[in-house]
């Protein structure tokens, strides 16, 4: 793959909505055609298996990297970091960045703040940008914003260039992995799937998912740190461990509300909103609290209510205003077949 393109890949939508198939092939059928693109076509990140072969080609990829998809960016950018494709989470205006979240000018902060996990591992020095397909109707403003990406990346590429020192290049290295066939990865199969995904750039290590979930699905590495540990524990549409998150840090992609899907997390315009009513209305806790005994009793389990791994919450932090992006994805979502 050659330095001066970019990997472009269409993550397929969930489904046969034909709405959404249509913009996917304009999209292909464009984008095949611009110079320095390397177009690829996989089913939906969410869905993606280990072994799968978009999976594979995935974490091929060296350079920078644009996802178009039926995601919010920021639940898209966490899951190809859980999958193990890393990089530096890229920026679009085309969709709303999350302001400062923290205590308005002039309020004291009881606690002080935790600071997140963060990334861990080696982080390769590119850009990894995704770009949600429910943003805006037809696909010249994709085309257009990934040009102006690309644009970007060539331009730091030749920043890059310009400053670092020459390298002798050694005879004998082994050759990159190469790239698998991408003509076979749209038509692999991939069933539909539900887990959690964490935001690590908002996670403190809290454990209260790991305490709240009696279903295995969180554990610990190594270094003690929180992780979806048995994804197929999870209970399918069951979102309830985001919903006890005091940093709003779990995700469930394909979950109706965007809060919980993976929306920009912050203060938006100046405006708060209760955070419990974009949670689905009441208690956060106490609607969590029954989507678990739910599963509990449909495992044959005895409910438990609020009297396990409910710890104290501190003051929510409130999500992102809802905007016209989510009375797309609404309408939308009712179009799915």
């Amino acid at each position: 793959m050659s330095r001066n393109r970019v990997t472009v890949v269409i993550s397929q939508a969930q489904g046969k909505n034909p709405l959404r198939r249509a913009l996917e092939e304009s999209l292909a059928a464009t984008l095949l055609m611009e110079p320095g693109v390397d177009l690829s076509i996989v089913p939906h990140l969410y869905d993606l298996e280990e072994g799968h072969t978009g999976r594979l080609f995935l974490n091929s990829v060296s350079g920078d990297m644009i996802v178009l998809g039926w995601l919010f960016p920021r639940a898209g950018f966490w899951l190809l970091d859980r999958m193990g494709v890393k990089g530096l989470e890229g920026s679009s205006p085309m969709h709303p960045v999350a302001e400062d979240d923290g205590e308005e000018a002039g309020e004291a902060d009881p606690q002080e703040k935790v600071p997140a996990i963060g990334q861990t591992g080696d982080i390769p020095d590119r850009t990894i940008t995704l770009l949600d397909l429910r943003a805006k109707p037809g696909y010249e403003p994709y085309l257009e914003e990934v040009r102006r990406l690309i644009g970007e990346s060539k331009a730091r590429r030749e920043a890059q260039v310009s400053v670092r020192p020459p390298v002798l290049v050694e005879l004998g290295l082994p050759k990159p992995a190469p790239v698998i066939d991408l003509t076979t990865l749209a038509s692999a199969p991939a069933a539909r799937r539900w887990y959690p995904v964490i935001d690590y750039s908002r996670c403190t290590n809290c454990m209260q998912c790991l305490d709240f979930c009696l279903f295995g699905v969180y554990g610990v590495d190594g270094g003690e740190r929180i992780l979806v540990e048995s994804q197929d524990n999870c209970k399918k549409g069951c979102p309830a461990c985001s919903r006890v998150c005091p940093e709003q840090a779990i995700m469930f992609p394909e979950y109706k509300t965007p809060a919980i899907a993976g929306a920009p997390v912050g203060v938006v315009t100046g405006l708060k909103i209760d955070l419990s009513k974009l949670f689905g209305g009441g208690d956060p806790s106490v609607t969590a609290a029954a989507e678990r005994d739910r599963e509990l009793v449909k495992d044959g389990r005895d409910a438990v209510g609020l009297t396990v791994g409910m710890a104290p919450r501190r003051a929510p932090r409130a999500p992102t205003v809802p905007d016209e992006l989510d009375g797309l994805v609404d309408a939308l979502d009712k179009l799915e077949i």
